[in-house]
């Protein structure tokens, strides 16, 4: 028999493990994603923005210290639960990324989406609601984790002993998958949820059928560094030339 697999790629069911985890010191999302990210958006006061799956709120509130009116959208009504009563000047709303039912044509000057598109099916339907709700010269910025070097179940670290050089292994790249992610490995009624890869041309061409076009792409690697031992000089070099993110800023053309 063909053992299901989950519809909904909400967090939802983990949503009080991953608020834990971005509260903790020395997250990606903290150290890496949101200085860069608040960098690339340089929110003023005069900004509307748009937070697409949104979580339990962390990037919204720190959009928030900007002045700018932000909205957090996300489809899991667990998650929002936790944004709300983390509190803040900022609505939220439970809504798919597909369909902003909630949102006005040209409403947003800015709009972000953290590390979710990877969670979600139908990213062409997404990037054309964004379109939709952006203003004139609005900005749409991605984060993703790097499609190119972070392929699930398709990608892993490997060490040359000879060389003594840490590096990549790329098993697929150009094909999409779909894949069944166990979020707590090793329980075996653990919650699950779905990640689809894609390749960068993928992202471009759904991207670029929505009427956008891409006006910056940054790579950003690890904050973390070994500890002391045979390998940590190859360990931290690999760290700093393989990314572990990619940020696309786009804009409507």
């Amino acid at each position: 028999m063909k053992k299901s697999t989950p519809k909904n790629t909400s967090w939802g069911a983990v949503a009080d493990w991953y608020g834990d985890y971005l509260q903790k010191e020395g997250s990606y999302q903290a150290e890496v994603i949101l200085p860069n990210l608040l960098r690339m958006l340089a929110l003023t006061k005069a900004d509307a923005v748009l937070d697409l799956a949104c979580g339990e709120g962390f990037f919204a509130r720190e959009f928030a210290k900007s002045g700018a009116k932000v909205i957090g959208a996300d489809i899991s009504p667990e998650l929002i639960a936790k944004a709300k009563a983390a509190g803040g000047p900022i609505l939220y709303k439970v809504a798919p990324a597909t369909k902003l039912a909630f949102a006005k044509d040209k409403e947003f000057t800015a709009a972000a989406c953290v590390l979710a598109l990877q969670n979600i099916e139908d990213i062409k339907a997404v990037f054309k609601e964004v379109r939709r709700t952006l203003a004139p010269g609005g900005r749409f910025v991605l984060v993703l984790n790097h499609p190119a070097f972070r392929v699930l179940k398709r990608s892993s670290w490997g060490f040359d002993e000879k060389e003594q050089v840490q590096y990549r292994r790329i098993d697929g790249y150009l094909s999409a998958a779909r894949i069944l992610v166990d979020m707590h490995p090793g329980k075996a009624a653990g919650p699950k949820t779905v990640s689809y890869h894609r390749s960068l041309q993928d992202f471009t061409k759904a991207l670029a059928s929505a009427g956008f076009c891409i006006t910056r792409l940054e790579e950003w690697t690890s904050h973390r560094a070994s500890q002391k031992g045979p390998r940590q000089k190859a360990e931290d070099t690999a760290r700093k030339e393989i990314p572990l993110f990619m940020a696309l800023e786009v804009r409507a053309l």
